[in-house]
């Protein structure tokens, strides 16, 4: 795999650590796939973690096969790659790989999922993080927001299929057993956390390449290698938050960066104008703290929602224009 680092001037390209992403690159080309990297966040200003980066496509790769050798979703590698075939990608093309994320906007601990990007936070502590990609449930098996927390830990688990889902196959003809044991047939894969919220999991997959996508029962599915990674670490009566937000901001280095995803399809009319909503979201870190807006990176962040994040402000002497601009007033 032939691995490059875009390094212009544009703070949109800017990374936080490159011996951190000349390591991780380096693992990544000589082992072709590496665990979920751990960050260390300096403090409550360090919001953005990881590095976007290009990958050659070699000869019979899928964008599927990219996404699972860099640890990013299958919507999230389409999403950043807009016209590129997820089929059938040019031999020797290069490819982005989105692999930084503005944190959510929730408390640094435990589990954060946020269902519009499809990706999971575990904040070992409140200064270190991990994140992978996840699947979420159907619009008609939507998965829940709120708090809840993990109640048991299961390796090689059994399914027992619920009647929703019993109902569902049986009007599609087929049948569905009341258990289905452990084994490459049993679609939680051999590792599962159960929640709080009855019924609901977070487990792996015996079909990695759906990761990524809307395409559960409303459960959270990872990657086999993430799951095995995440069991190991996480501990019953873990937090987890799970919270929606197409629009996220956030700092680093005194640069405000925005990061845009497609809103979860039962939330479209919630969230109305995209545009009005992500000025919201900015109009409110602005109020804590100020600072010089591009408006056309704004819009184009907002335009794409390709889910990479965009350096919105620049470093200037210039005093910040106060929070009365009409760009952000309530209605605009």
């Amino acid at each position: 795999m032939d691995c490059w680092v875009k390094t212009d001037n544009d703070p949109g390209w800017w990374f936080p650590s490159v011996r951190l992403l000349r390591s991780f690159l380096l693992l990544l080309c000589f082992f072709g796939q590496v665990e979920a990297a751990s960050y260390h966040l300096d403090g409550r200003d360090t919001d953005v973690i990881g590095a976007t980066y290009r990958v050659t496509v070699k000869e019979s790769q899928t964008l599927l096969d990219i996404a699972r050798a860099n640890d990013v979703g299958q919507d999230e590698i389409v999403l950043a790659n807009p016209g590129v075939d997820r089929w059938l990608p040019e031999p020797g093309s290069q490819v982005l790989i989105p692999a930084q994320y503005v944190l959510p906007d929730a408390e640094r601990k435990g589990l954060v999922l946020n269902l519009p990007e499809m990706r999971l936070y575990y904040f070992r502590t409140p200064h270190e993080v991990q994140t992978y990609p996840v699947s979420i449930g159907r619009m008609d098996w939507k998965t829940p927001l709120g708090k809840a927390r993990i109640v048991r830990k299961r390796k090689n688990p059994a399914w027992h299929p619920p009647e929703s889902v019993k109902k569902e196959a049986a009007a599609k003809g087929e049948t569905v057993p009341d258990v289905v044991p452990a084994g490459p047939d049993n679609p939680l894969g051999e590792y599962a956390l159960r929640l709080n919220l009855p019924g609901y999991l977070i487990h792996g997959t015996n079909k990695p390449w759906g990761v990524g996508m809307r395409v559960t029962h409303g459960c959270v599915r990872l990657l086999p290698e993430d799951i095995e990674q995440l069991f190991r670490e996480v501990k019953v009566n873990t937090q987890v938050q799970i919270v929606n937000q197409p629009v996220k901001v956030g700092w680093l280095d005194g640069v405000l960066y925005l990061e845009v995803h497609p809103p979860v399809e039962e939330h479209l009319t919630a969230r109305g104008d995209m545009l009005r909503y992500a000025k919201e979201v900015i109009y409110k870190e602005l109020e804590k703290h100020p600072a010089i807006l591009i408006g056309s990176r704004v819009k184009q962040a907002i335009r794409e929602q390709n889910g990479v994040p965009v350096a919105i402000s620049r470093i200037t002497d210039e005093q910040p224009m106060p929070i009365t601009n009409p760009l952000f007033r309530r209605g605009s």
